[in-house]
């Protein structure tokens, strides 16, 4: 029978290693090629041609979701399947509008792992039981995540709920740690939230986040109803 070849993408050589040895000890399954960013795992998807991309989503470079995207915009025969720590609702979705074709939690047990491999690879799709639940709950109301449209210009700014409600938090001046808690999420998940929300606004650090807070009434009057 042939493997299914498998590119992994993760930044932390540990995991990558970890990963791979649990999916060749299993005999059916061959990690062609590793990846420590997407634009490396896109480079090694194209010259591979590997059934299953398996990427993290916070990378430096470009994200797993933004190497997602790529890919699924190139429709070829590579699916990918999302290996997260973030149990997050916006990353979630995200990576379903992304073209994912699973999202598991890293802490998942390596029953589950197989099986979803498995399943993608035979042309389904794999969510565990707790991110099902999520989709289940949140993936009709994806359409009310509302566009930020600052006045005066004609830039849009694709924030989701939960970036404006920490961007607001952010403008308060409350800081990672006291965000985090909070909202019950890790100070990691927080820091990536950050980091996509300055990516999304164009800017480099706090204080030009929080002048273009000041600057553009349209965005303050979306985060205000955060």
């Amino acid at each position: 029978m042939e493997k299914i070849k498998v590119v992994l993408a993760d930044d932390h050589v540990v995991v990558r290693d970890g990963i791979k040895n649990l999916l060749e000890n299993e005999g059916g399954i061959k990690v062609v090629g590793e990846a420590s960013n997407g634009e490396e795992a896109l480079s090694e998807v194209e010259k591979l041609k590997p059934d299953l991309l398996i990427i993290d989503i916070r990378m430096p470079v470009m994200n797993g979701l933004e190497a997602t995207k790529k890919l699924s915009e190139k429709a070829g025969p590579t699916r990918s399947l999302i290996l997260s720590m973030h149990d997050d609702e916006d990353y979630i979705l995200q990576s379903i509008e992304s073209g994912a074709s699973g999202y598991l939690l890293k802490d998942t047990s390596k029953e589950e792992f197989l099986k979803a491999i498995h399943a993608i690879h035979q042309g389904g799709k794999y969510f565990s039981g707790d991110i099902s639940q999520v989709l289940v709950n949140s993936y009709l109301n994806v359409r009310d995540r509302k566009v930020i449209k600052p006045l005066g210009t004609g830039r849009h700014y694709d924030i989701t709920k939960r970036e404006k409600q920490i961007l607001k938090m952010i403008a308060d001046g409350i800081g990672n740690k006291e965000i985090a808690q909070q909202l019950g999420k890790s100070i990691r998940t927080v820091e990536t939230h950050r980091f996509n929300i300055m990516k999304k606004l164009k800017v480099n650090n706090v204080v030009e986040l929080l002048k273009k807070i000041k600057e553009e009434p349209g965005l303050t009057d979306q985060i205000e109803k955060a």
